[in-house]
C-alpha cells in the first residue's frame, strides 16, 4: 500500500515523484528464453475505487531485449520502468522507485497477460490485453506541472465530498493529492486523524467506537492555487475534521510504550534526495523475501509518521536529528504484530493472479528492527517515554455534501 500523496500506489503518506505518475521513461529490459514475442501495446483496467486504464508499451531493445514503459491513459503520466523481464510465461515490470508494480502470465495464445499492480496493503488485479491500432487507447497528454502553493498559505478545502466507503475494507487504501485533488480512499476518523496530527492510533483517546470501523472516501478541493505540501494537506484536513464532523479535542502529554529512531552507532547509510516535489512518497511493494519500502524525498518525521500510522502498534519518536530529505529503500519480513495483524499480501514468485501466497511463506528477509538497522545505519528502540495524546471532547458523524 502506497499510504502516499501521490498515484496510489499507497495508503499514507505520500506524492513523490516516484509515487505519483512522472515523466516517461523507457529503460533496457532483460528478456529470458521464451517462445513469445511480447513486444507491443497491451492495456487494461484495474479498480482502486475508481477505474485507471493502464497502457504498457513494449519494444525491442538491439540487444534482444524489451524497452517499456507504463502510462496511466487517462492522466498522460508514465511510470519509470528500469525493467521488464519474461521468464517462462511470466511477466515482471519493474519500477527504479516502487520496486515490482506489475507481474502477470502471459496466456497461451499471447494475447493477454493476467496479473496483479503491486499496490500494498492489496494488490490490484490487472488483466493486460494486446492492443491492435483499431483498439489501441489514445492517451491523454502530461497534466501541466502545477507550482507549490505559497509557503505561507493557510489552505482550506473550497469544495469537499464526504461518501460512506461499504467496500468493507478494514485499512485506508490511500491518501492522495492528484493535481489539485486530495482523494482518500476507506479512510476512518482515526486514520484522518492520525495523519492531521501526526499520532498513532494508541494516541487518540475518549472516541466512539465507530470512529475506526465507519470508512469514508473524500474527494476535496484546496481554496488556495498550487500544490500544497505536506503540512498544509494537515492544516486543511485538521479544518475538514472541524467543520464535517464537528470535532473538538484536548491535549495531554503521556507517558506510554514507544519506539524511538536513532542514528546507529556506524552512521545512516541514506542517500539525499534529487527530487524538487513538496511532497514525500512512501509505500510498499514485493521484495525478496519480503516486503520492501520505498521512500522517496521524505524527512525523517515523514518516514516515522508512516511507520506509527501503517506498520508498528506504537508511537514512533524520531530522535535522529537528521534535517535533510531522503531516498532509500528497505526489505524485511513483517510479523504478526505489524500492519495490524494483517501485513500486506503479494502473490510469491511465480504464482498467479489469485493466489493465496504472501509475503509471510516465503519470508527470508530480516525483521524491520534489523532491516532498519543494517541497511539504513537507523536504529529502532522500544523504551517508554512522554508522547502527546489526543483526547476527543467531542465528534459527530459527518455532516451531509
Amino acid at each position: 500500500m502506497l499510504l502516499a500523496l501521490g498515484f496510489v500506489a499507497a495508503g499514507v503518506i505520500a506524492t513523490g515523484p516516484g509515487a505519483a505518475l512522472a515523466h516517461a521513461m523507457s529503460a533496457q529490459a532483460a528478456a529470458t528464453a521464451s517462445t513469445k514475442d511480447i513486444a507491443g501495446t497491451w492495456q487494461g483496467t484495474m479498480h482502486p475505487g475508481r477505474d485507471v486504464r493502464m497502457v504498457l508499451k513494449i519494444s525491442r531493445s538491439e540487444g534482444g531485449g524489451y524497452t517499456a514503459v507504463f502510462t496511466n491513459a487517462d492522466q498522460g503520466g508514465s511510470i519509470p520502468v528500469s525493467t521488464l523481464t519474461l521468464q517462462d510465461a511470466t511477466v515482471k515490470v519493474t519500477s527504479p522507485a516502487l520496486g515490482t508494480v506489475f507481474e502477470g502470465k502471459l496466456g497461451a495464445d499471447g494475447k493477454t497477460i493476467d496479473g496483479n499492480w503491486n499496490l500494498a496493503p492489496n494488490p490490484l488485479p490487472l488483466t493486460l490485453t494486446r492492443a491492435t491500432p483499431e483498439t489501441e487507447w489514445s492517451i491523454a497528454p502530461p497534466p501541466a506541472r502545477i507550482p507549490p502553493m505559497a509557503a505561507d498559505a493557510n489552505p482550506s478545502f473550497e469544495v469537499a465530498t464526504i461518501k460512506p466507503n461499504d467496500s468493507g475494507a478494514t485499512r485506508i487504501q490511500g491518501l492522495v493529492m492528484r493535481g489539485r485533488t486530495f482523494l482518500t480512499r476507506a479512510s476512518s476518523l482515526e486514520d484522518l486523524i492520525s495523519f492531521a496530527y501526526d499520532v498513532q492510533t494508541k494516541q487518540i483517546v475518549n472516541g466512539p467506537s465507530w470512529m475506526d470501523t465507519e470508512r469514508y472516501d473524500i474527494e476535496a478541493v484546496p481554496d488556495a492555487p498550487g500544490t500544497p505540501n505536506t503540512e498544509q494537506i494537515r492544516i486543511m484536513i485538521r479544518k475538514l475534521l472541524t467543520d464535517r464532523f464537528k470535532l473538538s479535542f484536548h491535549q495531554e502529554k503521556r507517558e506510554l510504550p514507544a519506539y524511538v529512531l536513532t542514528v546507529g552507532k556506524n552512521g545512516e547509510k541514506l542517500t539525499p534526495t534529487e527530487a524538487k516535489g513538496q511532497l514525500p512518497g512512501l509505500g510498499f511493494g514485493p521484495g525478496t523475501g519480503g516486503l520492501t519500502l520505498h521512500v522517496m524525498n521524505a524527512t525523517m518525521s515523514d518516514f516515522t509518521g508512516f511507520l506509527q500510522i501503517l506498520v508498528l502498534d506504537r508511537p514512533v519518536v524520531d530522535r535522529t536529528g537528521l534535517a535533510g530529505r531522503y531516498d532509500f529503500q528497505c526489505t524485511f519480513a513483517p510479523d504478526e504484530s505489524e500492519f495490524g495483524g494483517h501485513p500486506p499480501r503479494f502473490p510469491a514468485p511465480g504464482e498467479s493472479n489469485g493466489s493465496t501466497g504472501s509475503t509471510a511463506d516465503t519470508a527470508t528477509a530480516p525483521g524491520l528492527f534489523d532491516a532498519v538497522q543494517q541497511q539504513l545505519g537507523l536504529k529502532l528502540s522500544a523504551e517508554k517515554t512522554d508522547v502527546n495524546v489526543i483526547a476527543i471532547d467531542h465528534v459527530d458523524h459527518p455532516s451531509p455534501n
